[in-house]
């Protein structure tokens, strides 16, 4: 559905690079949460714009992959996008409704997620989401950093590597419910990814699925 990599792009050192820097800028994102006059949200649009940037930097054949998965069905991938983020609301609530009733300081973790919005203009944060965030996680995390991975060892492991690190850098936090809720969008996003090698697709379930959690649909 979507289009590969060329396995001749870059090397396994060059994808590895890419990955360290952005384990150290969202480490230090989830630790601090704000950078001089950049609150959690300014500084982690900017880690996504950084992050996305050195991606199509480093791999030459990336903006051609995205305009040709831009040209082929379109609509499939846009429709898939809503199915699987809707999907993934109803897991998260369901699993909220697990999470409250077993583990004792999941109230407070997801307070505390919540409370980074506190004091910032919800229209600020809708349209970081929707224009920067969600769509340039994406373009990093799966569009990049898996394929590239998968592309230089196989797609199994680049799924595995993407969803470990995606996860791993949310540990800064000290939140264990943003670190279970990671590993969650980890893994179901980077199926998605595996499964249609789409970024496209992935760039809508992630948008929308942000849009509904911190903006319309909050739990």
């Amino acid at each position: 559905m979507g289009v590969s990599a060329d396995r001749t792009g870059p090397g396994p050192r060059t994808v590895g690079a890419a990955g360290i820097l952005a384990a150290v800028l969202f480490i230090a994102l989830f630790r601090l949460r704000h950078l001089g006059p950049l609150d959690f949200w300014a500084w982690l649009a900017a880690n996504v714009i950084l992050v996305s940037a050195a991606g199509f930097a480093i791999d030459r054949d990336y903006a051609r992959r995205l305009r040709l998965d831009l040209r082929s069905g379109l609509l499939r991938k846009a429709a898939l996008g809503v199915l699987s983020a809707a999907a993934l609301y109803a897991v998260f609530a369901a699993g909220r409704i697990a999470a409250l009733r077993l583990l004792p300081f999941a109230g407070a973790g997801i307070g505390n997620v919540y409370a980074l919005k506190a004091g910032v203009p919800v229209l600020r944060v809708a349209l970081l989401i929707g224009l920067v965030i969600g769509p340039g996680e994406e373009l990093f995390w799966r569009g990049f950093f898996q394929e590239r991975t998968a592309a230089t060892t196989r797609p199994l492991s680049g799924f595995v590597l993407t969803a470990m690190l995606y996860t791993a850098v949310h540990l800064a936090s000290g939140n264990i419910m943003l670190v279970l809720a990671a590993a969650v969008c980890g893994v179901f996003w980077g199926w998605l990814y595996l499964r249609f090698r789409s970024p496209v697709l992935n760039i809508v379930s992630h948008t929308l699925w942000d849009l509904a959690v911190f903006v319309v649909f909050p739990f």
